[in-house]
């Protein structure tokens, strides 16, 4: 069963625009132990994700990616010059995952994060009761509803 998500991404660190142009990406750096468990138990090759611009001058979903690959070892935690760098991760235990996540669509327009609070609809997302989570639930319906908002 197809499940759908919001994963956060500064766009001067890494953009849809650079997902577009890279037509796939490693989504790596992640320290979070909840985001992580999310990526590593819950997403599945198919799955949607919201590619969501988080710090940037128009905060919001920019568009569409998908679920490539799970499973993958996050390697920036064995880099010793990486901000990443985890002491405790070995090549053969490492405990960091990093799904592969492929370009889908840009919106014609990002659909700001006042734009989704303001939906009653979409009052009940996760993106409000966790927000500074950067790999979140949604359900099919808000995935709809935040779709149809970004296309027109």
């Amino acid at each position: 069963m197809k499940k759908y998500w919001l994963i956060k991404s500064e766009p001067d660190s890494y953009s849809i625009d650079d997902l577009k142009k890279d037509k796939s990406t490693l989504w790596e750096n992640i320290r979070n132990y909840r985001a992580r468990n999310i990526m590593r138990d819950e997403m599945q090759p198919g799955d949607l994700v919201f590619f969501y611009h988080s710090m940037a001058k128009l905060t919001g979903i920019a568009g569409i990616g998908k679920v490539v690959q799970v499973g993958l070892p996050d390697d920036s935690a064995l880099d010793k010059k990486s901000e990443y760098y985890d002491p405790k991760a070995t090549k053969d235990k490492n405990p960091w995952v990093a799904p592969k996540i492929g370009f889908v669509s840009k919106f014609k327009q990002v659909v700001t994060l006042e734009q989704i609070k303001n939906n009653k609809k979409l009052s009940g997302m996760s993106l409000f009761r966790v927000p500074r989570l950067s790999v979140h639930p949604i359900t099919k319906s808000e995935f709809e509803i935040i779709k149809n908002l970004g296309e027109k």
